[in-house]
């Protein structure tokens, strides 16, 4: 074909064999571009079991696909005997999703008898789980600790019945639960219910002695609660790693209690005495009052006794008898008094 068409070129005339010349040298310089560009990708394709044609790497490039990605990414599941089309890992990679991390726990999964399709490793995926970490978690269970030390508490604090503070750590060993992985809580939620049984079981025990004589009680207890439901794990077994005493916390509170007793009495009575002066003060102004009537009383008697001698009502005999009863009385009164001390 490429003889025939220098034939062609040399029987032509000569501005049109130039341009022939200029189309073939073209058409030769962009084939290379092409080899050159997706040869080596396209060959090991090729051989390893996974072709794929030059034209779809073409296509992969002009819709912003990474073409290695994929290609590499389909490699390894044929290696490891899984067929995923390369349109499935295209798609997945249209959508946002991190193929090489998929393609890698399907592998896994694989490897160890776990159920697990292309479709439920994708949504995972999107869904912003890690899925890798997932399989190998099921396979692989992981310690969680609990509490978190990265959230600043080191113990779970709980109190028993005596008052007793305790302080307790714990491990949960969980494998990932891949079924429920899709809408499942997370660590976080594990840790909160672990958090929560511990804190029960403590403040349900009569003394924080019959807590350190068996603190496998609080794993039996705890995880007899079915504390996995609605998570993406399966808690295989909850250990307590370290339980110390602390704070006798109901001394504190007894003796807060003692103190605000005390507040409240000391008010109580601070009132009392405030009423009692506030009475006290009534009764002054009272006798005050009284003694002001009194005195306007006396300062009306001459007047009534004037009337008197007016109206002949009141003899001066009278009025003397009067006096000399008043001076005797009085007489009277100052020897009754008991002397003065000097």
């Amino acid at each position: 074909m490429m003889i025939e068409n220098l034939f062609i070129l040399a029987a032509a005339p000569k501005p049109a064999i130039a341009i022939g010349l200029i189309i073939l040298f073209i058409f030769i310089f962009i084939l290379f571009l092409l080899i050159l560009k997706y040869g080596g990708m396209w060959l090991q394709a090729r051989l390893s079991g996974a072709p794929v044609s030059i034209g779809e790497l073409i296509g992969m490039t002009l819709r912003k696909v990474n073409s290695r990605t994929i290609v590499i990414s389909r490699i390894t599941a044929v290696q490891a005997g899984i067929d995923l089309s390369r349109r499935d890992l295209e798609s997945h990679y249209l959508a946002g999703g991190r193929v090489p991390n998929v393609v890698r726990a399907l592998v896994a999964a694989n490897r160890a008898n776990i159920d697990l399709t292309l479709q439920t490793a994708t949504a995972i995926d999107l869904a912003g789980r890690d899925i890798l970490d997932a399989v190998q978690t099921s396979v692989n269970p992981k310690v969680i600790d609990c509490p978190n030390p990265s959230k600043g508490r080191e113990t779970v604090d709980a109190v028993a019945q005596d008052g007793i503070q305790l302080k307790a750590k714990a491990r949960v060993t969980v494998r990932a639960n891949i079924q429920r992985l899709i809408g499942g809580a997370t660590e976080e939620t594990i840790i909160a219910r672990v958090g929560e049984g511990i804190v029960t079981t403590i403040g349900s025990a009569v003394t924080h002695k019959s807590v350190l004589e068996n603190p496998d009680n609080i794993s039996k207890q705890v995880l007899a609660k079915g504390l996995d439901a609605g998570t993406a794990f399966e808690i295989l077994s909850i250990d307590i790693a370290d339980i110390d005493v602390g704070d006798n916390i109901g001394a504190k509170l007894q003796a807060d209690q003692a103190k605000a007793d005390l507040v409240r009495a000391q008010a109580e009575a601070e009132k009392r005495r405030a009423m009692a002066v506030a009475r006290e003060q009534e009764m002054q102004a009272l006798v005050q009052e009284n003694r002001a009537k009194v005195v306007l009383a006396e300062a009306e008697v001459p007047l009534a006794m004037a009337e008197a001698f007016k109206k002949g009502n009141l003899g001066v005999m009278d009025y003397y008898k009067m006096k000399n009863i008043m001076a005797d009385t009085s007489m009277r009164d100052s020897i009754a008094k008991p002397p003065k001390k000097e």
